[in-house]
């Protein structure tokens, strides 16, 4: 039987010829940072697609810390997310970012894309209160919520529920403490007052004590899941765990397994432990090529200086 050269035709992938319709799911499993960086780069014809807005209606930017060996830059992180929702031309309903988001990513964000479904913030201590509250106030169709190791007071968090009716998932999750012994039911409040249609919600390492869990309770009659790990000022033994158990359909208790957390489980039981730096997530650095976004996003594609990526 003849061989075939690996150099006929027959063994010669050209992905420059895939359809379109091929190559833009290639692109949505490539992520937002590496269409920005390196796709793009290709050709002509995969930037040309990567303009394309049904490709920016979910940006996931949660992924930065996988790619790149110099030093974090905020800066360009954020002119990266600008470009990215500039993209969508008004059809985001998906949005997440890690360390870097803005007030003026926020606000880009609610300037264009009014019907965003989903807010996904990890990290992310650039944001204010009043940024987060006046984006609220324009995205009413919000459904799913993440401020998880953000500083966001409980008067912003009311604001939100209040700004958000659609509201069915919240995650407000942060490192848990077992000391100094601390308990506090402000955000526990908020949730209840102002998100009564949660059907999901997360509070992983909240301060919250029984009574801020009895409010919850009694504001929020549609929770199907709730997430109490590492909770420690929470006491289910008795007739609250007894309502939990008849009400929660999955429920997570304060001493439940962290095998299956996203972040780091680390109990932190020093006073002098400062929340900016509980994401789990370190030594995080990116390449010279950040500097090539300008004011109005990326640069053309020729003028970059790194080899393209290649799909294999």
């Amino acid at each position: 039987m003849e061989s075939v050269s690996l150099d006929s035709p027959e063994e010669v992938r050209n992905w420059l010829e895939l359809p379109a319709d091929v190559l833009y799911l290639i692109f949505m499993k490539l992520g937002a940072i590496e269409v920005l960086v390196r796709a793009q780069a290709v050709c002509s014809s995969w930037r040309k697609l990567s303009r394309s807005p049904q490709l920016w209606r979910c940006i996931d930017m949660r992924e930065v810390q996988d790619y790149y060996h110099t030093d974090y830059d905020v800066e360009n992180l954020e002119k990266m997310a600008l470009n990215a929702i500039d993209r969508s031309d008004g059809q985001l309903i998906e949005f997440s970012a890690e360390h870097f988001t803005t007030d003026k990513v926020l606000e880009r964000i609610t300037d264009k894309s009014s019907p965003l479904r989903c807010l996904r913030l990890v990290s992310c201590y650039k944001i204010s209160d009043e940024g987060l509250m006046e984006a609220a106030k324009k995205l009413p169709l919000l459904e799913e919520l993440q401020l998880s190791y953000c500083s966001i007071s409980e008067e912003a968090l009311e604001a939100v529920g209040n700004s958000c009716p659609q509201l069915k998932s919240f995650r407000l999750n942060c490192h848990g403490y077992r000391s100094p012994h601390i308990e506090s039911n402000e955000e526990a409040h908020a949730i209840s007052k102002s998100m009564p249609e949660l059907r999901h919600l997360h509070l992983f390492g909240n301060k919250l004590n029984n009574d801020g869990l009895q409010a919850i309770l009694d504001g929020c009659l549609y929770l199907e899941s709730l997430d109490l790990r590492q909770c420690f000022n929470v006491d289910l033994a008795g007739d609250l765990g007894k309502r939990c158990g008849e009400m929660i359909r999955h429920l997570r208790p304060p001493n439940d397994s962290t095998d299956d957390y996203e972040f780091s489980a680390e109990i932190h039981d020093d006073p002098s432990f400062v929340d900016s730096f509980s994401s789990g997530i370190s030594d995080i650095y990116y390449d010279d090529y950040f500097g090539y976004f300008d004011d109005s996003g990326l640069s053309d594609y020729e003028d970059f200086s790194f080899e393209p990526f290649i799909l294999v």
